[in-house]
Protein backbone atom coordinates (compact mmCIF):
# COMPACT_ATOMS: atom_id res chain seq x y z
CA UNK A 1 0.00 0.00 0.00
CA UNK A 2 1.63 3.25 -1.12
CA UNK A 3 1.45 6.70 0.90
CA UNK A 4 -0.42 9.82 -0.71
CA UNK A 5 1.86 12.74 -1.31
CA UNK A 6 -0.45 15.14 1.04
CA UNK A 7 -0.48 15.78 5.07
CA UNK A 8 -3.03 14.97 7.91
CA UNK A 9 -4.14 18.53 8.14
CA UNK A 10 -4.50 18.72 4.33
CA UNK A 11 -6.70 15.48 4.79
CA UNK A 12 -8.74 16.78 8.06
CA UNK A 13 -9.57 19.80 6.42
CA UNK A 14 -11.32 18.56 3.51
CA UNK A 15 -13.57 16.63 5.87
CA UNK A 16 -14.69 19.96 7.66
CA UNK A 17 -18.62 19.64 7.45
CA UNK A 18 -18.51 15.28 8.29
CA UNK A 19 -20.99 14.48 10.62
CA UNK A 20 -19.27 11.05 12.74
CA UNK A 21 -19.13 8.53 13.23
CA UNK A 22 -18.41 7.46 9.18
CA UNK A 23 -16.95 4.71 7.43
CA UNK A 24 -14.28 5.01 4.77
CA UNK A 25 -16.67 5.27 1.69
CA UNK A 26 -18.27 8.14 3.20
CA UNK A 27 -15.25 9.87 3.76
CA UNK A 28 -14.40 9.72 0.26
CA UNK A 29 -17.57 10.79 -1.22
CA UNK A 30 -17.52 14.44 1.40
CA UNK A 31 -13.92 14.98 0.69
CA UNK A 32 -14.94 14.53 -3.32
CA UNK A 33 -17.91 17.02 -2.83
CA UNK A 34 -15.63 19.52 -0.81
CA UNK A 35 -13.27 19.33 -3.67
CA UNK A 36 -10.02 17.85 -1.83
CA UNK A 37 -7.28 16.91 -4.35
CA UNK A 38 -6.91 13.51 -5.72
CA UNK A 39 -3.72 13.05 -3.38
CA UNK A 40 -6.51 13.62 -0.71
CA UNK A 41 -8.58 11.44 -2.20
CA UNK A 42 -6.11 8.72 -2.59
CA UNK A 43 -5.04 9.29 1.19
CA UNK A 44 -8.38 8.42 2.04
CA UNK A 45 -9.12 5.41 -0.09
CA UNK A 46 -6.25 4.17 1.36
CA UNK A 47 -7.36 3.84 4.90
CA UNK A 48 -9.17 0.37 6.23
CA UNK A 49 -12.83 0.04 5.60
CA UNK A 50 -14.39 0.99 8.87
CA UNK A 51 -16.27 2.91 10.90
CA UNK A 52 -14.30 6.35 12.37
CA UNK A 53 -15.71 7.81 15.39
CA UNK A 54 -14.05 10.97 14.59
CA UNK A 55 -10.97 12.93 13.51
CA UNK A 56 -8.26 11.29 15.47
CA UNK A 57 -9.44 8.35 14.08
CA UNK A 58 -9.10 9.33 10.42
CA UNK A 59 -5.75 11.49 11.87
CA UNK A 60 -3.90 7.72 13.09
CA UNK A 61 -5.65 5.41 9.75
CA UNK A 62 -4.53 7.98 7.04
CA UNK A 63 -1.27 7.11 5.52
CA UNK A 64 0.46 10.21 4.33
CA UNK A 65 4.38 10.44 2.95
CA UNK A 66 6.13 11.35 6.07
CA UNK A 67 8.26 13.76 4.29
CA UNK A 68 6.60 15.13 1.09
CA UNK A 69 9.03 17.87 0.35
CA UNK A 70 11.68 14.87 -1.15
CA UNK A 71 11.41 13.47 -4.32
CA UNK A 72 11.50 9.74 -4.54
CA UNK A 73 15.09 9.69 -5.91
CA UNK A 74 15.62 11.09 -2.66
CA UNK A 75 13.90 8.87 -0.23
CA UNK A 76 15.49 6.12 -2.85
CA UNK A 77 19.07 7.83 -2.56
CA UNK A 78 18.72 7.33 1.52
CA UNK A 79 17.83 3.96 1.60
CA UNK A 80 20.29 2.90 -0.74
CA UNK A 81 23.18 4.77 1.56
CA UNK A 82 21.50 3.07 4.62
CA UNK A 83 19.14 5.38 5.79
CA UNK A 84 15.95 4.30 7.50
CA UNK A 85 12.69 7.21 7.36
CA UNK A 86 12.33 8.56 10.79
CA UNK A 87 15.59 8.04 11.72
CA UNK A 88 18.07 10.58 12.62
CA UNK A 89 21.36 9.84 10.10
CA UNK A 90 23.90 9.74 12.91
CA UNK A 91 21.76 7.10 14.60
CA UNK A 92 22.20 4.73 10.64
CA UNK A 93 25.31 3.45 11.51
CA UNK A 94 25.38 0.38 14.41
CA UNK A 95 28.33 -0.48 16.57
CA UNK A 96 30.09 -3.48 15.64
CA UNK A 97 29.95 -6.33 18.17
CA UNK A 98 33.03 -7.91 19.38
CA UNK A 99 32.55 -10.92 17.42
CA UNK A 100 32.59 -8.69 14.21
CA UNK A 101 35.86 -6.50 15.27
CA UNK A 102 37.25 -10.23 15.44
CA UNK A 103 35.95 -11.03 11.88
CA UNK A 104 37.83 -8.03 10.56
CA UNK A 105 40.89 -8.83 12.03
Amino acid sequence: MSTAHTSVPEVLGALEGVAYPADKDRLVAAARQAGASEEVVKALRGMPAEEYTGRDDVARSVRVDPDPGRTAAQRGQQVWRGGKPGVAQHLWEEPKTPIHEEFDR
